[in-house]
Order: C-alpha cells, then structure tokens, then sequence
C-alpha cells in the first residue's frame, strides 16, 4: 500500500503553473514597441511633427479666450435640440434593443441559425460610424433634427442589444427551468424568469447610452443634423473661436450635469 494513504493528514501535491518568465515580458515589451514605431510610421506621425505644432495650438487657445460670453443665448435652443436628439434616439433604440438581444441570446434563442445571423447584423450596425449614419439620414430627410435622432437609435440598438444579450447568457437559468416545469409558455417565461434578473442591467445600459448620445449628438450638425453642432460648423467656418469656446464650455457643462445626474439616478435604481 502506498505509504502515503497511511499519513491521516497527507495532503495532495499541487501543480502550480510555472510563473512567467524574464524573457516573456521582455519580448512582449518589445513587441508593443515595434508595432507602435511600425504604426508611427505608417500614419507619418512623429514627435517632432507635434512639438512643431505645439505654437499653433497655443495661438489658437489665444483666439479661444476670453469667451464671447454675448453669444450664449443664441446656442440656448441648439443645446435643447441635442438633448432631445439624443433622449428620443436613446428612447428609440432602446425598445428596439430589447427583442434584438432576446433574439441574440443563444440561451434564451438556442438555434443558431437565428442568433448567428442576428449577431451578424448587430455587429454591422455596430461598425457603421454616427457621423456617417448621420449624413446618410440627412440625404434622405434633409437637413434637421430628425436625421440625428434616426443615427443615434441606429446607435443605441447597436450598443444596448450588445450589452444586453451578454448580460442575457449570464442569467441564472433555475428560475427558467422551475417556470417550464410547472407550464409557464415563452412570453411567461421572458416577463417573471428574465426581466427581474436583467431589469437593472437594461437601466444601467440605458443611462450609459444616453451619456454617449448626448457627446455624440453635439458633433452631429456638423453634417447637417441638427443641434449644437450646427453651431460649432458655424463658428469654426468663420474661425469665430471666441463664440467656439462658449459653445464648448457649455456643452462640457450640461456633460458633466448628465453625468452626475445619471449616476445618482443608478446608485437608486441599482
């Protein structure tokens, strides 16, 4: 008998991985700096090209200040336009989210003949940018707000349905079980199995996607979708930076404000 078995408190070996060594790191770090001296320069970009245009960057922060403080009541009615931009584009593609993650979910829709392909078109509208869905809506509605509310919910679903369905495949699936166990069909088994233990994830989403939209719909009307934006190509067009500055310190205002109200509003709810 092995004479192991005869010690009443013998303990079993454990094979402990080997850290890594000296030499995994130090090739790791040189790999890094390769493809950033590659990267360099392929896109032409040097330090010596940005310590050159440093004065530049100064000179354009001394037509910046001091702000043009008069010009804060005309972008009053743009910054509300970008608000409700980006609250009715969130609103929008979060509902639309909510059966696009469902149908995502290979837990919760387990043929992959349906998930694979709706993931495949998640992950499309995922890699189209808002300024060019922007600009694709304006040449089809005109010029207007509603070109950036249709970019940001295209934005939105994309966003929220891919955080969403993630969160879907971590759920706990007992409660799902006991539900069909006892009878309960698909539509029972979403509203009192499912959306309890997702509720406060979707909100969360929601709230962060909001915060987005309201950043990226201020930059929308520089291709004619409305909102502030609209201002910024103004202003810039006739290198007007003082009135620029305005609109910047206001926008950084009512960011941070949204920020802060958001994240107060999630401490409840979560």
């Amino acid at each position: 008998m092995n004479a192991d078995l005869n010690v009443p408190n013998a303990k079993p070996e454990i094979n402990r991985p080997a850290p890594p060594g000296r030499l995994k790191h130090l090739l790791t770090a040189a790999l890094i700096v390769v493809l950033l001296w590659g990267s360099g320069i392929q896109t032409e970009a040097s330090f010596k090209e940005l310590f050159i245009g440093l004065p530049n960057m100064w000179d354009l922060l001394e037509q910046m200040f001091p702000p043009r403080w008069s010009y804060f009541d005309n972008i009053v009615t743009g910054m509300l336009d970008t608000i409700r931009m980006a609250l009715l584009g969130t609103t929008i593609g979060a509902i639309i989210a909510i059966p696009v993650a469902l149908l995502c979910a290979s837990n919760l829709t387990p043929n992959r003949w349906l998930y694979y392909p709706a993931r495949f078109v998640l992950n499309l509208v995922r890699t189209i940018p808002d300024l060019l869905l922007a600009a694709i809506f304006v040449a089809v509605f005109g010029i207007g707000p509603v070109p950036g509310i249709l970019a940001l919910a295209v934005f939105s679903v994309g966003l929220i349905a891919k955080l969403l369905y993630e969160a879907l495949e971590t759920i706990d699936r007992g409660p799902l079980e006991a539900m069909t166990a006892v009878g309960a069909n698909r539509v029972q088994w979403i509203v009192y199995g499912v959306v309890p233990q997702i509720q406060a994830h979707f909100i969360s989403f929601v709230l962060y996607t909001f915060e987005i939209n309201v950043r990226a719909a201020a930059i929308l009307g520089l291709v004619g979708a409305g909102g502030i934006g609209l201002y910024y190509e103004a202003t810039l067009g006739f290198l007007e930076y003082d009135k620029t500055c305005v609109i910047i310190l206001f926008t950084l205002a009512i960011v941070l404000l949204i920020d802060y109200a958001s994240t107060k509003l999630r401490e409840k709810l979560l």
